[in-house]
C-alpha cells in the first residue's frame, strides 16, 4: 500500500547534479521500516537558487534535509544555529528545521560519518597518525573531524595550495592538540610519512566511476606499510585501483560505502531522533 498520505512530511536533498545520490533509498527504506510519516526526494538546487528553496522547505512544513556540491558552505549564510563540529569544518550537509520557529540548525556528518566507520570497524584512532591525500569536500570534513575526534597526528597531500593552507590553518587555530602539517606533491615524501602512519585516507574523486583509471599514488611500492589502514571514500566501484594498490601492499582496506551510510544514519538520528534500522538499510541497499 502507498504510504504517502496528507501528513506525510518532507526531507530534502538540495544540490546539483544529485540523480546519482542513494540517500533516497537509504532513508525512505528506514522511514518505511520503522513507520515514520517522512518522505526523502531529491530536489535539484544550484547555489543561486539555495535561499529560495530553503525558504519553500519552511513553507511547505520540511522536517530537513541533506546539503551537498555545490551548497555545504554557501547554506551557513541561511542557518539560524549550527553546531560546534560543523562550524568549525566550515560546512555543513544536513539541516533540521525546527516546526514552530522555522529556525534551521545545521550539521556536518560527513567527517563523524568517517569517524563512525572507523569504530564500528575497531579502527583505533585517537592519538594516532593519518595521512590524508584531498582535503577538498569531504576531505576537508575528515581532515576536521579526525582532529576534533582526537587523532593526535594529521598529514595533509593537496595540490591546491590555498585550500591546504586553509584547512591546516584552521586546524592548528581551533584544535591545536593536532599536530597537523602538510607535504610536497613530491611522492616520495608522501612514502615516507606513509612508513609510521596508523591510517591512510583517500580523501579524492580519483577511480570513481568514469574515471577508475585514475589515482591518487602511482603504484603500491608507494604503501611503504602493510600495516596502515587504507581508506578510499568512493564508493563507486566497491574497490578502486587505491584500494587494489593497496592489497598488493598487504594492507587491510574499507570503501566510502561505510562513510556514506554512517553520515546517513547521523543525520536521521538528527531529523527523527531515532536510530536508523542499520540491518535493514543495509539489506536493502545491498551492503550485507
Amino acid at each position: 500500500m502507498n504510504r504517502i498520505q496528507g501528513t506525510t512530511r518532507l526531507v530534502g536533498l538540495l544540490g546539483k547534479p544529485i540523480k546519482h545520490s542513494r540517500s533516497p533509498h537509504m532513508h525512505n527504506s528506514a522511514f518505511d521500516y520503522l513507520k515514520e510519516d517522512l518522505v526523502y526526494l531529491c530536489l535539484d538546487t544550484e547555489t543561486k537558487d539555495l535561499k529560495t528553496a530553503l525558504e519553500a522547505l519552511k513553507i511547505f512544513g520540511a522536517v530537513g534535509g541533506n546539503v551537498t556540491y555545490p551548497n555545504k558552505q554557501e547554506v551557513l549564510k541561511y542557518l539560524d544555529e549550527i553546531d560546534e563540529a560543523a562550524e568549525i569544518i566550515g560546512s555543513v550537509n544536513t539541516i533540521k528545521i525546527d516546526e514552530d520557529t522555522k529556525k534551521i540548525k545545521g550539521f556536518n556528518t560527513d567527517g563523524l560519518g568517517f569517524i563512525e566507520s572507523l569504530e564500528k570497524k575497531g579502527i583505533p584512532y585517537k592519538d594516532k597518525k593519518m595521512v590524508l591525500i584531498g582535503v577538498g569536500g569531504a576531505g576537508r570534513a575528515i581532515a576536521i573531524q579526525s582532529a576534533y575526534s582526537g587523532i593526535k597526528e594529521l598529514v595533509i597531500k593537496e595540490l591546491n595550495k590555498e585550500v591546504a593552507d586553509e584547512v591546516l590553518n584552521t586546524i592548528k587555530t581551533k584544535i591545536p592538540k593536532c599536530n597537523v602539517r602538510l607535504i610536497s606533491d613530491d611522492e616520495n615524501d608522501l612514502k615516507e610519512e606513509i612508513k609510521n602512519a596508523d591510517i591512510l585516507v583517500n580523501a579524492t574523486p580519483l577511480g570513481m566511476k568514469g574515471n577508475v583509471d585514475s589515482c591518487s599514488i602511482s603504484s603500491s611500492d608507494v604503501i611503504s606499510n602493510p600495516n596502515v589502514f587504507v581508506y578510499d571514500i568512493v564508493y563507486e566501484p566497491k574497490e578502486t585501483k587505491f584500494m587494489k594498490y593497496a592489497k598488493e601492499a598487504g594492507c587491510e582496506t574499507c570503501n566510502g560505502i561505510n562513510m556514506m551510510f554512517w553520515q546517513g544514519a547521523l543525520a536521521f538520528k538528527i531529523w527523527t531522533g531515532k536510530d536508523m534500522p542499520i540491518e535493514y538499510v543495509k539489506k536493502e541497499l545491498g551492503l550485507d
